[in-house]
């Protein structure tokens, strides 16, 4: 009786794995993200939401017209000044940003980013992927079906609000970033810039990473592979196809990469 116990122990560990890959609990909104909601113009910003294509719920963050800034946006000013950067006036927009959120997290989740961005220049586009915050999809593929969202959604905002889509970079953390990194290498893709923070090489070895830190290395090993399989089951997407390193070398724009030595989700290796 144990022993079958214990036979069913790494393929249902496997699949729970999978199902949180797959379907990621969501992020409700955060007391923060109600405050930000509730006055944007505390913060120097315009809030625009809108429905995207197949329901992706979206945000563009606009500078309050006039230089009106809330206090981080003042104190990014201040920084950057102080580094001897020539900013544009409070107000005025010189450019776009798209800014995709990680797994487990929402659009809103970049309201604090956005208001600093916009300080100094910057409209911000922010959305919800497939499985996250208030989007109608149920599963999250990591980039490998998501990567034409970032350019879609900025088109459709700037056919809606009448702007001008360039100069546009996109900007992602973690499976944020995994996604712009597929969005940088769609078809006649808009982007004079990407910055990828927090992201991985390739999905399979974060999985295997972080089953070993639990079961250790031969362990670790068997349980992502089942992990792999169930979650090719419920997506219909390889694990491994999320492979963001293999897409480097066809990047045409300039790209900064940033990364931790403490994060123990993705190590820095």
């Amino acid at each position: 009786m144990l022993g079958a116990v214990l036979l069913l122990v790494p393929p249902l560990a496997g699949w729970l794995a999978a199902e949180q890959l797959a379907h990621p609990p969501r992020r409700p909104l955060q007391d923060y993200h109600r405050e930000f909601l509730a006055d944007p113009a505390a913060h120097g910003v315009v809030l625009k939401p809108f429905d995207g294509a197949a329901g992706t719920p979206v945000l563009v963050c606009e500078p309050v017209p006039g230089g009106v800034l809330g206090k981080r946006g003042q104190v990014i000013r201040d920084q950057l000044t102080h580094k001897g950067l020539t900013l544009p006036e409070p107000g005025r927009v010189l450019g776009n940003l798209v800014l995709v959120h990680g797994r487990r997290g929402r659009k809103e989740d970049y309201l604090l980013i956005a208001e600093r961005f916009c300080a100094v220049g910057f409209r911000c586009i922010l959305l919800d992927l497939p499985a996250h915050g208030d989007h109608p999809g149920t599963t999250a593929c990591f980039g490998v079906k998501e990567g034409h969202l970032p350019a879609q959604v900025l088109s459709e905002a700037a056919a809606k609000f009448g702007f001008n889509p360039q100069p546009v970079g996109i900007f992602g953390i973690s499976m944020g970033g995994a996604v712009s990194i597929r969005a940088a290498m769609q078809k006649d893709a808009p982007w004079r810039a990407a910055v990828l923070v927090s992201t991985f090489d390739t999905m399979d070895e974060v999985v295997r990473y972080q089953a070993s830190s639990w079961a250790g290395g031969w362990l670790g090993s068997v349980w992502s592979h089942i992990t792999g399989w169930f979650y090719q089951r419920q997506t219909q997407v390889e694990i491994r196809a999320a492979n963001s390193i293999a897409l480097v070398p066809g990047l045409k724009c300039p790209v900064l990469v940033a990364h931790g030595t403490s994060d123990h989700v993705i190590p820095i290796e």
